[in-house]
């Protein structure tokens, strides 16, 4: 059986643009009709079946944006993409947040036309969207409202070419979701290239994003392809994108909004395509208005947001995630899988777990270690935090009374009227010190989660740690 000619239309009041882009659309094998104004866009589309459609936002008779609303709300298994005047960005933005799949600017590349008609016609069959299906249910555990909801926002976002930006507190599995939207999207078959922005040191962090060439800097003995670059044909995650310097992140907003990079001591610039996944567990709204984030770059990466939600919102997938995680660690470490007592899931069920997803595979592993036997139990448990009083309901459940806690001691204090005898540096050193302790005893000695809980970057973390003696590891 011959396969069916994609039939595409192009809509743009500039004859001459049109006859050029149907000329390099047929090359491809692409059949196009064309329309100059936005209501002959809309007649065809009830008289055709398109499998894409590319529209100027600027027409005659009315703004490109309404024929992309249009057509999103009454075609919405056709993609639309639009093409923007160059350097217009805000215009770009609106058209994807309105649901246009993607955008090109004028004067239109060749090779970017190219690239979004095929990314465009790549829809999924019904076998791969039971595969996607399968696979969310992998990665995404839970039957939660909460999780349900974002199962339907990913399907929709991953279509999408427009960058996406991830919220929601440490431990939610940002990277975790940043993955499946990459591998639910039609760039599945490229490379995932994931980027903790607050593990690289500032000194080294053009080179890693960027790349060198040979000679650019001391040390550069040889040319090195950038995390960037790698990313090409595929998804960049940039996790914990609040760490980047002001000056890198001029240099990203430009490899963003024209998919172009120079690598340091190079003077050509390299085409590379990816799409943005970006997240962070700060408030970046707030740190634009404090003069440490730029505002450009938000409204760049800022189109598509996915907050993820806290554990302590998901009710009984507490139950299945800590299941997920007793089966996946037991057959990591090769042990029979063990069982949770009624006792203990009342327990878990209790928590507040601060460090959400992560803090409760902690807990489990932990307590796979303790349990001698094929159960978990309330004592393998006995060391996870207790949901915060202040911010439990009142109508949740009392904790079971065969259960001993420890008893912080409190933070070192001092009357008004007297000196430390240990003079004030010592004194307020061991208030740090003792803070420090509390941070990673809470976080089960993460360093990582401990430096965020604090507020603070992991370097300045590591640097701490030595000062006290208590960083008793070489790499994190």
């Amino acid at each position: 059986m011959a396969t069916k000619q994609p039939l595409v239309l192009l809509v743009d009041d500039e004859e001459d643009l049109c006859l050029l882009m149907q000329m390099t659309l047929s090359r491809m094998g692409i059949k196009t009709h064309l329309a100059y104004r936005v209501e002959q866009a809309k007649k065809f589309f009830t008289e055709f079946q398109y499998d894409a459609c590319l529209t100027d936002l600027n027409l005659p008779d009315g703004n490109g944006l309404d024929l992309v609303k249009h057509v999103t709300q009454n075609y919405p298994n056709t993609p639309i993409a639009v093409l923007t005047a160059y350097g217009n960005m805000d215009t770009a933005i609106a058209a994807l947040k309105a649901g246009a799949f993607d955008f090109v600017s004028k004067p239109v590349n060749q090779t970017h036309l190219d690239q979004l008609i095929q990314k465009a016609l790549n829809r999924p069959q019904p076998e791969q969207e039971a595969a996607e299906t399968a696979l969310e249910n992998k990665l995404l555990i839970g039957r939660s409202a909460p999780i349900q909801q974002l199962r339907i926002a990913l399907k929709k976002i991953a279509r999408s070419q427009a960058p996406v930006f991830i919220t929601g507190e440490s431990g939610t599995g940002k990277e975790v979701v940043a993955n499946l939207v990459h591998r639910l999207s039609n760039r599945s078959e490229g490379p995932f290239i994931a980027i903790n922005c607050g593990a690289i040191p500032t000194e080294l962090m053009e080179s890693e994003l960027f790349g060198h060439k040979k000679g650019s800097f001391t040390g550069a003995t040889q040319d090195k392809q950038g995390l960037i670059l790698s990313a090409h044909g595929g998804s960049l995650f940039l996790d914990e994108i609040a760490e980047l310097p002001l000056s890198m992140q001029v240099k990203l907003l430009r490899a963003v909004q024209e998919k172009k990079i120079r690598p340091v001591g190079s003077d050509q610039e390299i085409d590379v395509d990816f799409r943005v996944i970006s997240a962070s567990h700060q408030d970046l709204e707030l740190l634009v208005q404090q003069g440490r984030f730029r505002q450009d770059l938000f409204f760049r990466i800022h189109v598509m947001d996915i907050v993820l939600p806290p554990l302590r919102e998901r009710g009984q997938d507490i139950l299945l995630l800590a299941n997920h995680f007793i089966q996946k660690i037991s057959q990591e470490w090769e042990l029979p899988a063990k069982s949770i007592s009624s006792r203990a899931e009342q327990f878990l069920l209790q928590q507040y777990f601060p460090g959400n997803v992560r803090e409760l595979r902690n807990i489990i592993e932990r307590a796979i270690t303790l349990s001698d036997d094929e159960t978990i139990d309330l004592a393998h448990l006995q060391t996870a935090p207790l949901r915060s009083p202040i911010l439990a309901p009142a109508a949740s459940l009392s904790a079971p009374e065969d259960v001993e806690y420890v008893q912080q001691s409190p933070s070192p204090t001092m009357s008004s009227k007297k000196l430390p005898p240990e003079g004030l540096e010592r004194y307020l050193e061991n208030i740090e010190k003792e803070v420090l302790l509390n941070a990673l005893n809470l976080t089960h000695w993460n360093r990582t989660l401990a430096a965020k809980k604090l507020g603070m970057t992991f370097r300045s973390l590591r640097y701490r740690l030595k000062k006290f003696g208590l960083d008793t590891e070489d790499d994190e």
